[in-house]
């Protein structure tokens, strides 16, 4: 059941933690209250705010020449001359086409219902919606019912004024209207409330209504911190793919140095012994495993590649095939060897889904 949070028009006079108010929280449940015990009571419990109609202006449209909804700023244009006022100062809130074709509006001072939602955040009341008194009675109705110490009347009229300013007005109006005491007025407020028509206007729209649907602290925080869980996932992943993937190299190049190299059944430290190799005097075969190791280290291991396969062949020198992340990452490897001392070769590359597959081949010196 919704709860309601009636403002009193006497506090429009001076706006304040202290503004009059009425908490409906069900039919025969209401309290009087000043703005800021109802704060307290609702302790942030989501309420629909009601304005009194004294807040704003009641006007309608012409019957519109088309059936397809018209926007908001031509619905402003549209009921401009009956304003007299800038449209820049002023926030209009279009509800449902009614019988006759037109659009009901309601229209308030910008500036001050800026100030009213801002004074609804201070206090900490979480505010669901907008509304008028007198737009929530029946279109049908023109009864003046007793509300707040002063007559409101819906339907087609749409005003809230005091008894003898209301008499005095009535014979202006299209139908005599249907005076309306307790428990009657009390019993349509409530069906108004908790049974209504509706189609009432809710007044935050527009520029307003982007604060409705913005996301609560909480949300932010939580979408933040999976996003967060997710990066340092996806880093993880990563890191242990590469891992993976130098694993698997180094233990291809041992496999390659003990088929070369079989008396060397200690192996410490890979680069260091083949230096040594190199160093006394090693043969071909030895020298070419070197240029490996340094193609691993210095060209391969210095990019976004995945290792596919690696062949060697005297006199033709070592081939890897390889996959990586694009043809332009391709290029970035030639020009690593290059820098390197190492000229290499890019054979046979094409596109695989999202990776390119081609062989890199190194020829002996």
């Amino acid at each position: 059941m919704k709860t309601w949070l009636h403002l009193s028009p006497e506090g429009l006079v001076a706006p304040s933690a202290q503004w009059p108010c009425c908490l409906w929280r069900a039919p025969g449940d209401n309290q009087r209250m000043a703005l800021i015990e109802a704060a307290q009571s609702l302790a942030g419990q989501p309420v629909h705010l009601l304005l009194p109609m004294e807040m704003c202006s009641a006007l309608r449209t012409e019957p519109w020449p088309s059936k397809r909804r018209p926007s908001a700023q031509a619905i402003a244009f549209a009921i401009e001359a009956q304003l007299g006022e800038d449209l820049d100062g002023v926030h209009v809130c279009v509800g449902r086409r009614d019988r006759k074709g037109g659009y009901p509006a309601l229209v308030t001072d910008k500036a001050r219902f800026t100030a009213l939602l801002q004074l609804m955040v201070a206090l900490g009341i979480q505010v669901v919606s907008v509304q008028v008194d007198a737009d929530l009675l029946p279109d049908d109705s023109v009864a003046a019912i007793r509300w707040y110490d002063r007559r409101v009347v819906g339907g087609n009229v749409r005003l809230a004024l005091g008894e003898q300013a209301l008499k005095a007005l009535e014979p202006l109006l299209a139908e005599p209207v249907d005076w309306l005491d307790e428990p009657a007025s009390l019993l349509l407020i409530e069906a108004a409330l908790w049974g209504g028509r509706g189609d009432s206007i809710d007044m935050l729209q527009g520029e307003f209504g982007r604060a409705r649907r913005a996301w609560p602290w909480s949300t932010v925080i939580l979408a933040a911190t999976l996003i967060f869980i997710l990066d340092v996932s996806f880093k993880q992943a990563r890191i242990h793919t590469l891992n993976e993937q130098a694993r698997q190299l180094h233990e291809q190049s041992l496999q390659r140095f003990q088929a070369l190299y079989p008396q060397q059944t200690r192996i410490v430290d890979l680069r260091a012994q083949l230096d040594a190799m190199q160093a006394q005097g090693a043969n071909a075969p030895t020298t070419a495993l070197a240029r490996l190791v340094r193609l691993t280290e210095q060209v391969i291991g210095g990019g976004d590649i995945d290792v596919q396969r690696i062949d060697f062949r005297a006199g033709d020198g070592w081939k890897v095939q390889l996959t990586a992340a694009s043809f332009n990452a391709l290029e970035q490897l030639r020009e690593r060897g290059q820098q390197s001392g190492m000229p290499v070769r890019i054979g046979s590359a094409s596109k695989d889904g999202n990776r390119v597959q081609a062989v890199l081949m190194l020829e002996e010196s």
